[in-house]
């Protein structure tokens, strides 16, 4: 009888170790899926151990806040797939992504996950909290201005997803609660107009400039490079929105495309609509072709463009820039326009973020207090041949072009 009982047992014990070895390998929380478009877009959480990024972690000359990763707009010559890349890389060595997954959060490519897989960074604002002490602390006791702020630098801020989640609101409620701070914000959306309340806040405090990116103000254009961002006419009602409000507000028209929208003509219809709108500055800078959008831009050009194809990788080719001489015939090109419609001249995309508080502003930023806390025509040429001959020859007339075409007719 107990021989009989032992077997039984024996033979349980059996079946319960089969059923454990069925039990897959222990792995890390899967990444949990917040919300599902109906065109296949996902969006992922995230939690962050940190959300502001040191200039001696970006290699910038400001902190840069991104509550989001991945964007829905799909511009294709946007450099901030890498920072998806990273992040998707950086799961599937955690664990937290199958190897499946990770095929499919990175693309056929590597970029396309980046328009379709949106992490969301929850919990932001207790990282945030952490991160703005150490802000604060690296400025110590000096009379120096804090570095800026910048939110929205490698993924807009207020893209489809934030009319959800929210987190750009709650990171600017967080920031209207200090004083002295040097604020910027980019973003193609209109729904920052939502935001307007808060934002008048923020200035009465700190330094604020928004800029408002928009390319062309040619919608068939847009359409060609940005696959889903807001059409132009909606940007520009909610900049005009803003600077009725009193907000600091401008136009940021970056990247120029060469061959495709740096033209005079074309520069003229965004700085005209700019002025109309009410801008307070337009800011400008040419395409830069990082290894992470050549990937996305260059088989577009090829597509849609294919006339200008051969001559940007000429032009591009072995630099991420333009080369010199075009980028300083665009930057005069901008400074005419400046001076023409009335707008502050400045240089390009380098000087951005300047200090522009008054004068009592000015010494509440050296002890910062945080409550609850101690006319030309034409298109621009560029030429390049080799050896001796590799001299570049610009032009700002209306020539033919040879390597950096002019904008097709």
């Amino acid at each position: 009888m107990a021989v009989g009982k032992v077997g039984a047992n024996s033979a349980k014990r059996s079946r319960q170790l089969q059923l454990l070895n069925a039990v897959p390998p222990y792995r890390p929380a899967a990444l949990p899926i917040l919300d599902e478009r109906q065109r296949g877009t996902k969006f992922v959480s995230l939690e962050p151990k940190s959300v502001l990024n040191s200039p001696q972690q970006t290699g910038v000359d400001f902190w840069s806040l991104n509550p989001y990763i991945g964007c829905e707009f799909g511009c294709t010559y946007c450099y901030a797939r890498y920072a998806h890349r990273y992040t998707v890389e950086r799961a599937h060595d955690a664990g937290k992504l199958t190897d499946e997954e990770f095929l499919e959060f990175r693309g056929p490519h590597g970029w396309e996950a980046f328009e379709k897989r949106v992490f969301v960074k929850e919990q932001l604002l207790v990282a945030l909290e952490r991160d703005l002490r150490r802000y604060f602390r690296s400025f110590g006791p000096t009379d120096r201005p804090p570095a800026p702020i910048v939110i929205g630098t490698a993924t807009d801020p207020y893209q489809p997803a934030e009319r959800r989640f929210r987190l750009t609101r709650g990171i600017l409620e967080r920031l209207a609660r200090c004083e002295g701070l040097n604020i910027g914000i980019i973003t193609k959306s209109p729904l920052i107009a939502r935001d307007t309340d808060v934002l008048r806040h923020i200035q009465e405090r700190s330094d604020l400039e928004v800029h408002i990116s928009l390319t062309t103000v040619d919608v068939a254009l847009i359409r060609q490079v940005e696959a889903r961002s807001p059409m132009p006419a909606v940007r520009l009602r909610a900049l005009k929105r803003l600077a009725d409000s009193g907000v600091r507000v401008g136009l940021i028209v970056a990247p120029v495309l060469p061959g495709i929208t740096d033209d005079v003509p074309h520069l003229e219809a965004l700085f005209q609509a700019a002025r109309e709108a009410g801008a307070r500055f337009v800011h400008s800078g040419p395409l830069r072709l990082y290894a992470a959008v050549r990937d996305r831009f260059l088989p577009m050009l090829d597509e849609r463009f294919p006339h200008l194809a051969a001559r940007y990788r000429r032009a591009y080719d072995g630099r991420s820039g333009v080369p010199r001489d075009y980028a300083r015939a665009l930057s005069a090109r901008i400074k005419r326009l400046q001076t023409r419609f009335g707008f502050p001249v400045n240089e390009g995309m380098a000087d951005r973020y300047g200090r522009r508080l008054a004068p009592a502003h000015q010494e509440a930023a050296g002890a910062i207090r945080v409550p609850g806390e101690r006319g030309d025509g034409g298109s621009l040429r560029t030429t390049a041949g080799t050896g001796a001959a590799r001299a570049r020859i610009v032009s700002v007339q209306a020539t033919s072009l040879a390597a950096l075409p002019r904008r097709a007719r």
